[in-house]
């Protein structure tokens, strides 16, 4: 198990529009030697080939390009150069789907184009994606061959998050920002941060194509606005102006451990399980999966740090009650080797039980009908029994 950290970063004071919240991340020492550049796409749908038999379909509006150098030496990011205004502005004519090979490709000996969220999606896509790993005779035929596909779940875009888009334009972006959490009624939504400022600069407008999840979208659209934050300052304690700026960095300094301890301890004190993707130079893409455990925070992210535990680049996604609901089924249901009666008396449940929560989460189709209703007739015989 491993944790998600800021190393290198500090929150500032967050930004209100509603109710959404922006807490930005300020670096100290930019990253000079890994940049982020956005590749943008005429397709509002693509295809990832995964493997000859496998293919992952998806919204994807963008994709990350990721440039080092061999030699530590600062490395330009495209998305940071000056380009022509028409070029920039011109909206795409056409939505073609588009194909890709793999999340993660290498576009030269320097440069890897990888998909944003998507990497740790997914992870989460594909967790137990096999099925059964034994043939018990309560699954069906088509569970053993196939196992979960095809496997599918559902995500807003930044555009559908109400006051997201207004929170966007209007935010302040402040020297040596690198990164943003984004909260909606005061729920954590997003972790975002990249190597440098200017690629920063470059990518917060990305922030409304990103994927978020189903608790986040009815969160911003139930929620009522979210109080500023607020400063406080004891005056008869200023004499001089040394001591107005010392007040002022102990209330910066007050709340960012607030933030940190509080507000992102859901992200930053979960146990998650890391995966490496793909080497970047010195650096590594990873993705991360939480643990799944129930009521409480549960985020997917993926990320590139070096040997020496250094964040430059981090991207989370919140999963809803339901999905966390269905990660945490599939994980005992393999580590129960998808039996059944192992897996109901681990979980302290009844088989019927299980089975109803195995229904619920809209993995009724991996059973067989017959032993679906055969449970079904036992779950109504044992409350029939209790109702007496």
């Amino acid at each position: 198990m491993t944790k998600v950290t800021l190393n290198g970063l500090t929150s500032r004071p967050s930004q209100v529009w509603g109710g959404v919240r922006l807490v930005p991340l300020i670096r100290e020492e930019p990253i000079e030697d890994l940049r982020l550049d956005a590749r943008l796409y005429d397709a509002d749908a693509g295809v990832v080939t995964v493997d000859p038999r496998t293919v992952y379909c998806s919204y994807i509006p963008h994709g990350y390009v990721a440039t080092w150098a061999d030699d530590g030496a600062p490395a330009a990011a495209y998305g940071t150069q000056l380009r022509d205004a028409a070029d920039r502005d011109r909206a795409p004519r056409r939505m073609p789907l588009r194909f890709h090979r793999r999340m993660a490709r290498r576009l030269d000996k320097n440069r890897l184009r990888f998909l944003p969220l998507h990497v740790a999606l997914e992870g989460y896509l594909a967790l137990h994606f096999g099925g059964p790993t034994f043939a018990w005779k309560e699954w069906s035929r088509e569970a053993i061959r196939r196992g979960l596909s095809p496997r599918a779940e559902e995500a807003y875009t930044g555009g559908a998050v109400r006051g997201l888009a207004d929170a966007l334009r209007v935010f302040e972006i402040y020297p040596g920002q690198c990164g943003v959490l984004v909260y909606a009624a005061d729920a954590l939504a997003a972790a975002f941060v990249v190597p440098h400022p200017a690629d920063y600069r470059a990518l917060h407008p990305t922030l409304i194509h990103d994927l978020y999840g189903e608790l986040i979208y009815h969160y911003a659209m139930l929620g009522g606005p979210v109080p500023a934050f607020g400063a406080r300052v004891d005056d008869t304690a200023v004499r001089s102006l040394g001591d107005l700026r010392a007040a002022a960095r102990a209330q910066r300094d007050e709340w960012a451990a607030f933030h940190e301890d509080v507000m992102a301890g859901g992200l930053l004190d979960g146990d998650y399980t890391r995966e490496y993707v793909q080497e970047v130079g010195p650096y590594r893409l990873s993705r991360l999966m939480p643990s799944f455990e129930r009521h409480r925070e549960n985020h997917l992210g993926e990320l590139i740090d070096d040997d020496a535990g250094r964040l430059a680049y981090l991207k989370t996604f919140r999963l809803s009650e339901n999905q966390v609901r269905r990660g945490h089924l599939l994980t005992r249901l393999a580590a129960g080797d998808w039996s059944l009666s192992t897996t109901a008396a681990a979980m302290g449940v009844t088989e019927p039980e299980l089975v109803r929560r195995i229904e619920a989460a809209g993995f009724g189709y991996l059973l067989r009908q017959d032993v679906r209703d055969h449970y079904r007739a036992r779950a109504r015989g044992d409350a029939a029994r209790r109702g007496r």
